[in-house]
């Protein structure tokens, strides 16, 4: 396992475990994230992972109050913690991986662009969603705002640029496309990517403290086409 440290102001530490967006090191990531809620050390605040990276902030008054010598600086003392941490991190085999079902309306005025990804790729918008429903897919990373999905796996032949003149407001549950990823906007936020339908599961969910977001980084999404009136039924459900 290749792994590198780095600085991030005076607070933080960024954890590097490679340059490319792919599952083998989506899963050090995730290895690295269940290992660091383990440990959970007096000194760390809290841990941020993204595609490649686990940003990991600290407490440098706490640490150089309570372990480092006059004479070593936090950063120091947190690279050589860390380091440790990582020589022993093992990747386990990963089980069976959560699939969550997302329905999902399409085209319509819950999709606006799928006229312009179809055009954009030379298809039909039946092509489009077909192609879309049968990704092979994998949220790599939560961002962006609260329980938005990055989802990879989604088939080459329907990337789409994001837009040149974003959105002032997409409304949530959207579902989008931004080069050769696809997500779904969690709250109603301004945004550049392509809108190709609509879900009514409620993404995030602030009054559940247990597990406010549907979607965690490691799950497996599976996109079902629902109709319109289907959409509406679950909407009003789910309020």
């Amino acid at each position: 396992m290749d792994w590198s440290l780095h600085p991030l102001g005076d607070q933080a530490v960024l954890i590097e475990f490679g340059n490319e967006i792919s599952e083998e090191i989506n899963q050090t990531v995730q290895a690295a994230t269940s290992s660091l809620d383990e440990w959970q050390p007096e000194w760390m605040i809290e841990y941020i992972p993204a595609f490649t990276t686990v940003t990991l902030f600290y407490d440098p008054l706490y640490i150089a109050n309570h372990k480092t010598s006059r004479n070593q600086l936090p950063y120091d003392w947190v690279h050589h913690q860390v380091s440790q941490f990582l020589s022993t991190l093992t990747i386990k085999e990963s089980g069976s991986a959560r699939t969550v079902e997302i329905p999902v309306c399409y085209g319509g005025e819950l999709g606006p662009d799928l006229p312009y990804v179809a055009e954009k790729n030379g298809l039909t918008e039946e092509e489009v969603i077909e192609k879309h429903m049968n990704g092979d897919y994998l949220v790599y990373m939560i961002g962006f705002a609260p329980g938005f999905p990055y989802i990879g796996g989604m088939a080459p032949a329907i990337a789409t640029p994001r837009r040149k003149d974003p959105r002032l407001k997409i409304p949530s549950g959207t579902v989008g496309i931004a080069g050769a990823q696809t997500g779904v906007y969690p709250l109603e936020t301004p945004g550049g990517w392509q809108l190709i339908g609509r879900t009514p599961s409620k993404m995030f969910d602030p009054s559940n403290e247990e597990s406010p977001t549907l979607l965690q980084a490691g799950d497996r999404i599976q996109f079902k086409r629902i109709t319109q009136e289907e959409y509406e039924n679950l909407k009003e459900g789910g309020e």
